[in-house]
This record gives structure tokens, C-alpha cells and sequence, in this order.
């Protein structure tokens, strides 16, 4: 059985920048540690840091190189990048590991540190909690001197790294895009590095918003946590654009807006980008991975072009897992993270799912909303409820008794989940039914009773 995780979340490790773990020692040691695990299985390992728009990236990076060194091993920086671009280019370059200092959606005020594997993959929960062991151990020796050398953003090669991540995601593109007019929301985040670029080699008729990171405007009412906002701004250009496109904060997941400013989810993207890889032949097993937020709408249309979708739990590496199992070529999360592994794709990357979806429209000269047309969800809420402690639900008797009820009333005509977040103190409550009222009644009557129990 894998140890239980204190730092390691279902994205790396987040927090607060500044306060435990992301303090100026803990950041450090998080790096001397990933340099003693490196060392074990490798001689003479280099590894690869990248960062987001935050104002602490760029000191957190820092302090994770100067861990990393003081073992003895060489870090290369590509600067500010997108997640999934180190994990392109850890692969691609030969790296023991690759680093993104991200908090990804969170707020400017927090950040993190998410780890790849030589082959582009995170790492398994079974690696990240041995590390945490090496972590603590650290921790509770006497107090380390926190180095000190060059800063990461002075290493040389950054723009040739990230030049070459953009002309991969290039080379993916085998339509002709030069047609399309799109709208383009970089959550002032990882994105404004390299989208504009990607999208100008591509021929797309690209317009760009909150593409002006100043470390404290990163998601703040844009990005994938507000696709509102460029769906809003599309429906508004009367016609102007025929895409309405939206990354969060590190861009490994996108979501979308068709013409008229209607939001379209990672669910949308999953079956437009099913549909096409079947109607090429490759759609391996005929399966798609989702998760269990994923709308019971979309299992449905899945059902009706004979795909069978499959569920893992919440995460794209969880889904990036499933999909290893079952041979499947695509998966993804509701909330933009989708996967595609008839490439070299190794991880979600809005990116790529951007080209990916434009590349469909293009080559079947059909708007967003035809391709997505029969997807008819059920009501569905999710709701967030702060926690002072993640005791096992299981533990709690009221929360039990409500999912249970909840169960009962809708029997079999919807779907209740409840769990925590893994990168927030933070309880999930997602109801879908028949109703809309019935859908808000059974998520209130949850969200209260986890308020009572363990609420802040």
C-alpha cells in the first residue's frame, strides 16, 4: 500500500508562496531532495525547471535549483513556459526530470511544484511519497543553509527551449487553420509565452486577451476558471470570431466558446476529438477515459457513436493512468484537461487541444456547436465547501446518511459524488439530475451536512 501523502497533492505540491512547504528552506530541500532520489537511479543527471507568471516563481525556482546543484546536478532553465512544454522537452531532451513551479488555477498568492519523470510522465504516488520521506528527513536535520548561486532566469537557452516546444506543437498541425478566427484568453499566465507565437506559425487569425502577466494578475477573472469571460467577449464581437479559446494558468488544460458565446467544456472537446480519431481509425479500443465528473450527457453521446467511456478518479495523472492500462489513445477531465496518445503527448496541453479542436472544425469544415450538437448534459452542480480537516468521508456519519438519501431520491437518474480537492482545503459536492431544482436542493442538503461535521 502507497504511504499516505502530506505534501503531494493530485497536481505536485501547492501551497501558500511563502509559508510551509514554499518557504525559502522547504523549497530549497524539496530540491536537495528530488537530487538525492535522482542520484540513486542516475549518473550524472540533468534536469529542466520551468516556471509560470507568479511573483514567487521566479525566488521558488531559485531555491529548488540551488537544491538540486548543491547535490551536484546540472539544471538547464526554459523560464516561463507552459507545463506540459516541460514535459515535452524533458522527454525530447533527455532530462532525469523536468520542474514547472505552477499553482496552475490557484490564486497569484499561492504556488507549487510539480514533478516529471525522465519520460514525461508525473511521477507515481508511490515515487512522490518516498520523496516526502526524503523531504522530512531533511527538515528535521539541523537547519540547512539555503544556497545561494545564479538565478534560473539567468540561465542561458531559454528562448531555444521554448522555440522548440512551439515547433513541435507546429509540426501536430496537418490541416490548414489559416481560415479560422479566434479569440484567445491566456489567463495572463504561462500561455503569453507561447501561444501567440504557435498560433501566428499556424496561420490562425488570433486576437489575444489577458496575455500581460504583471505576477499578480495570473487567473483573475479570465483563464479556465472563467470561461465566461472570453465567451462573453466572443458573443459580443457579433460574428467576429468563430472560437472563443481559454487556458488556465500553466495552459495544460483549455476550454472553449463556440460562436455564439455558449462555454464549451473539456466533455465537449473529449467527444468532438473521439468522434474524429474514430472516424480515422484511431481510437484505440473504441474507449475514452473520463472522470467521475464527467456529465452522464456525455456518456451518452459517447454510447451512441459505439465508444465506450470508462471512469477514473479526478486528476489527469489518474487519468493518464487508466489510459495506460487500456490501451486507450484519448482521456480528459470536464474541467479542459484533455490527453491525447496517438503522439507524444505525455500529459494534458491546452495547447495541443486547441490545435487539436481547430484542426477538427477545419478538416470537417463544421462550427464548434454542430460538432457537439447532440451533447445534452444533465443539470449539473458542483460545490465547493471549505474544510478544516480532510477526515475520511467515510468517518463522518451525517455526511453518509445525506449522500445516501440523495442516492435513494434519484435513483439511478443521476449521480452524486462527494471528495476532497487535492490541491485545496476544500470538499467537492457534484449532483447531477433530472432538474435543475432537484439538482439544487440534493447539493445543499450535502454541502450543509459536511459544513456541520468538519466545516471551517
Amino acid at each position: 500500500m502507497t504511504p499516505t501523502r502530506k505534501l503531494f497533492g493530485t497536481d505536485g505540491i501547492r501551497g501558500v508562496a511563502g509559508e510551509f512547504p514554499l518557504t525559502a528552506e522547504s523549497t530549497y530541500l524539496i530540491g536537495r531532495a528530488l537530487g538525492h532520489d535522482l542520484l540513486r537511479s542516475t549518473m550524472h543527471p540533468r534536469v529542466l525547471i520551468g516556471q509560470d507568471t507568479r511573483e514567487s516563481s521566479p525566488w521558488i525556482a531559485d531555491r529548488v535549483m540551488w537544491g538540486l546543484a548543491s547535490t551536484g546536478i546540472k539544471v538547464s532553465s526554459a523560464g516561463v513556459i507552459t507545463t506540459p512544454g516541460v514535459a515535452y522537452l524533458t522527454r525530447s531532451g533527455g532530462y532525469a526530470a523536468g520542474v514547472v513551479i505552477s499553482a496552475s488555477h490557484n490564486p497569484w498568492t499561492d504556488n507549487g511544484i510539480k514533478v516529471f519523470s525522465r519520460d514525461g510522465y508525473k511521477l507515481p504516488d508511490s515515487h512522490e511519497a518516498a520523496i516526502e520521506q526524503e523531504i522530512f528527513s531533511l527538515l528535521q536535520s539541523p537547519k540547512a543553509q539555503v544556497g545561494s548561486g545564479e538565478s534560473a532566469s539567468s540561465l542561458p537557452g531559454a528562448a531555444g527551449l521554448r522555440r522548440a516546444y512551439v515547433e513541435w506543437l507546429a509540426a501536430n498541425v496537418h490541416a490548414d487553420l489559416t481560415g479560422l478566427r479566434v479569440l484567445v484568453d491566456c489567463a495572463n499566465g504561462a500561455a503569453a509565452a507561447e501561444a501567440p507565437e504557435l498560433f501566428r506559425s499556424c496561420g490562425v487569425q488570433a486576437t489575444f486577451m489577458c496575455a500581460c502577466p504583471d505576477g499578480k494578475n495570473i487567473n483573475d477573472n479570465c483563464g479556465a476558471l472563467y470561461p465566461e469571460t472570453v465567451a462573453k467577449a466572443v458573443a459580443e464581437s457579433k460574428g467576429t470570431f468563430d472560437l472563443g479559446i481559454t487556458f488556465d494558468g500553466d495552459a495544460d488544460r483549455a476550454l472553449f466558446s463556440d460562436a455564439a458565446g455558449r462555454v464549451v467544456n473539456g466533455d465537449g472537446a473529449l467527444l468532438l476529438a473521439a468522434r474524429d480519431l474514430q472516424a480515422r481509425a484511431l481510437l484505440k479500443q473504441s474507449t475514452v477515459v473520463a472522470t467521475t465528473m464527467s456529465n452522464m450527457g456525455l456518456e451518452i453521446a459517447l454510447r451512441s457513436s459505439g465508444i465506450r467511456m470508462l471512469r477514473a478518479n479526478v486528476g489527469d495523472k489518474y487519468v493518464l493512468e487508466e489510459m495506460l492500462k487500456c490501451g486507450a489513445t484519448l482521456g480528459g477531465e470536464q474541467s479542459g484537461h484533455i490527453i491525447f496518445r496517438d503522439g507524444e503527448a505525455t500529459t494534458g496541453d491546452g495547447l495541443l487541444t486547441a490545435l487539436r479542436v481547430m484542426e477538427i472544425m477545419a478538416r470537417t469544415n463544421q462550427s464548434l456547436a454542430e460538432l457537439i450538437s447532440d451533447l445534452k448534459t444533465f443539470p449539473q452542480r458542483i460545490q465547493n465547501v471549505p474544510v478544516r480537516e480532510k477526515v475520511p468521508l467515510t468517518d463522518v456519519p451525517d455526511v453518509q446518511r445525506a449522500i445516501q438519501s440523495a442516492e435513494r431520491e434519484l435513483d439511478g437518474n443521476g449521480r452524486v459524488i462527494v471528495r476532497y480537492s487535492g490541491t485545496e482545503p476544500l470538499a467537492r459536492v457534484m449532483v447531477e439530475a433530472e432538474s435543475e431544482e432537484k439538482m439544487q436542493r440534493i447539493a445543499d442538503m450535502i454541502a450543509s451536512s459536511i459544513k456541520t461535521a468538519i466545516g471551517t
